[in-house]
Parts: structure tokens; C-alpha cells; sequence
């Protein structure tokens, strides 16, 4: 997750960092599932498909279940396709 968040614009990453708080707990809840129920919505216009895994991680923070799906979906992305997360295929950092 560390690896994903640094490669955020600034703007963005000093947000994503304060959210994911435990004190900021009361605002990653409800996020998350406005985010999953845009995600379902997403032939409207503004909201997308792009939202529902977004919200998903933001919930993983908090509900057990969800945080071992995402540590698998993390640790099959960081195997398969470690240049999402900047990676090069041996491992390391680019």
C-alpha cells in the first residue's frame, strides 16, 4: 500500500496519508461505502468503475475480512505486475 500511495501526486498523497489514520477512522467508513455504492452506479456520468476497489481498500483498514482480500490482491499484484507498484520484475524499487 506504502509502495501505491508514494507514487501519488503530492496533492494527493498527504490526503490519502492523513486518512489512513486510525484517529480518521469515522471518515474511512462512510468513504468507503459511498465510494463502493458509486462503483455499483458507474454507468452514470462522474462516477466509474474506478471507485469500487478505491473504496474497498479504504474499508480493508477496518474490517478484517476485507484487509486479508486485499493483502492477497496486493501480494498477487506485487508477484504478477510489479510495475504497477514501480517495482522492477526482480524486485526491487526502480
Amino acid at each position: 500500500m506504502a509502495l501505491l500511495i508514494r507514487r501519488l501526486p503530492l496533492r494527493l498523497e498527504v490526503p490519502i496519508r492523513r486518512l489512513r489514520q486510525p484517529s480518521m477512522r469515522w471518515v474511512r467508513i462512510p468513504a468507503g461505502f459511498l465510494l463502493i455504492g458509486g462503483g455499483v452506479f458507474s454507468i452514470l456520468p462522474l462516477l466509474g468503475l474506478w471507485m469500487l476497489p478505491l473504496g474497498i481498500v479504504l474499508l480493508s483498514e477496518d474490517i478484517t475480512v476485507m484487509r486479508r482480500f486485499t493483502a492477497r490482491a496486493f501480494d498477487w499484484v506485487e508477484r504478477r505486475r510489479p510495475h504497477w507498484l514501480g517495482l522492477n520484475p526482480d524486485g526491487g524499487e526502480t
